[in-house]
Order: structure tokens, then C-alpha cells, then sequence
């Protein structure tokens, strides 16, 4: 697969080199091939400031976030410099404490002691394929499923209450809303922190102080224009609002 992660890190630096395409042969064919592409990559990116994870068609997936690319709310970010403009509207949590390796599973009381804070997010979505609903879920997933940014919101510490089955996500782009939803959409959020912990982190040394863990896309992904002013809320935690520029 270090071919395709050759392409990728290479359309990391210059969107001149965005794929149009991927021959079968460098397409991974497992999930354990996509995710070594995708840690070379993230090698060539810089320190880890956080991690996505979801659960796509059912399959828990996840990646290092650059810490590069984690901003606060209201962000600005320039339409040139991101052509694909996805964004996600999402609920993260920031850890307090390191989960290192280790050879016993991590409890639920563990992971749950090592959180701090609970946020409103938006992932930006930015791809290295001019389209990325061309490829399959293991070819993007080398791509870290199209992860470009991260805008945080106001950090909330009394979170372990929120009742997410209830809470409303609501999306408005420039002023008007587009997308709204009631209650988080992956079952229990609590089931990817601890899956996160103890698998999909290893890699990198576990979970780490400071970082933001972004658990999946509330509403879906929405593209939006170069001129875009986007408001995302959460009732319980707050907004967190991007604006792209020309």
C-alpha cells in the first residue's frame, strides 16, 4: 500500500495532485491494509492533537487528527486553501488524562475518569480524491474518511448528565438552517471511547492529554460554498461557528 500513501501524502501538500482515480491494485482490500496507508500518512503530518471515530455502515473506524489543523471557535479558513468545504456537525470530548497501551482493557470507569470535557464541534472534511463518494469505504478510510479540520467549541465539564438521546443538533448555513437532528446517531457514545482506548489508538501510543476525540457526524455531510458562514448547536453544550473566506 505505499504507493497510495505516496499519492496521498503528495496530495496532502499540493491539491494540483487530488486523485481522480486509484488503480484497483493499490485499493486496499482489508481494513488493516487501509489503516496502514493511512498511518503512514499521518506520520508526514505532524504531532496528534485529537481522533475521529465512527461507525460508518456499522464498521467502528477511526484516525489521528493533526494537531495542525484543531482550531477554536469561531474559525476562519480560507475557501482557496479548501476546495472541498465539507463540514460535519459533531460532539467531542477532550481527555484529561493519558490511556497508554497496556495489556488489560481499559474499564468503562477508567476511560470515563480520564475525560475532561464534552464539546460542540465541526469537522471539516477535505479530501485527496476530487470525489470521494467515487471510492469505497476501505479507500477512504486510507484517507482518514476525508478528515481536513477540526473547530471546537466551549468545553462543558458536567457532561457525564447530558442525556445525548435527547439532545438536538441543529445546522444552519448562512443563516438559514439546513440540517437538523435529535439524539446521537451510533448507539452509546461511551462504546467509542473505550474502543478507541484500548484498539484504535494503540498504534500511536493510546490516548493522550489535551487531545479532542470527535465520536461521528451528527447529520451527515453537507458541502457548502466559498463564502460560507456556519453556525453549529447543540442544545446543553453550546455553538461552535466557522466562517470560510475568499
Amino acid at each position: 500500500m505505499s504507493d497510495l500513501a505516496t499519492m496521498l501524502i503528495a496530495a496532502h501538500a499540493d491539491l494540483s495532485k487530488r486523485l481522480t482515480d486509484v488503480p484497483e491494485a493499490l485499493r486496499p482490500t482489508s481494513v488493516e491494509a487501509a489503516y496502514e496507508v493511512q498511518h503512514k500518512v499521518a506520520a508526514t503530518l505532524g504531532p496528534i492533537g485529537g481522533w475521529k471515530v465512527g461507525a460508518p455502515g456499522g464498521t467502528r473506524v477511526c484516525g489521528a487528527l493533526p494537531a495542525s489543523g484543531v482550531a477554536p471557535s469561531p474559525a476562519r479558513l480560507s475557501a482557496a486553501v479548501n476546495p472541498y468545504r465539507g463540514i460535519e456537525a459533531e460532539v467531542a470530548f477532550r481527555m484529561k488524562a493519558d490511556l497508554p497501551p497496556r495489556a488489560t482493557p481499559y474499564t468503562r470507569d477508567e476511560v470515563v475518569a480520564a475525560i475532561g470535557t464534552m464539546h460542540p464541534a465541526i469537522e471539516v472534511l477535505e479530501t485527496r480524491f476530487l470525489d470521494p463518494d467515487k471510492f469505497d469505504l476501505l479507500t477512504n478510510l486510507a484517507d482518514t474518511q476525508s478528515h481536513g479540520g477540526f473547530i471546537y467549541g466551549p468545553g462543558t465539564l458536567n457532561w457525564h448528565g447530558i442525556d445525548l438521546t435527547t439532545m438536538t443538533c441543529e445546522q444552519h448555513v448562512d443563516g438559514k438552517l439546513s440540517k437538523d437532528k435529535v439524539g446521537y446517531p451510533f448507539g452509546e457514545i461511551l462504546d467509542m471511547m473505550d474502543w478507541l482506548a484500548n484498539v484504535g489508538a494503540v498504534w500511536a501510543g493510546g490516548l493522550k492529554e489535551g487531545q479532542f476525540v470527535t465520536c461521528g457526524s451528527w447529520t451527515g455531510k453537507e458541502c457548502v460554498s466559498a463564502s460560507a458562514n456556519v453556525r453549529v448547536s447543540f442544545t446543553s453544550l453550546g455553538e461552535v461557528l466557522l466562517r470560510y473566506t475568499n
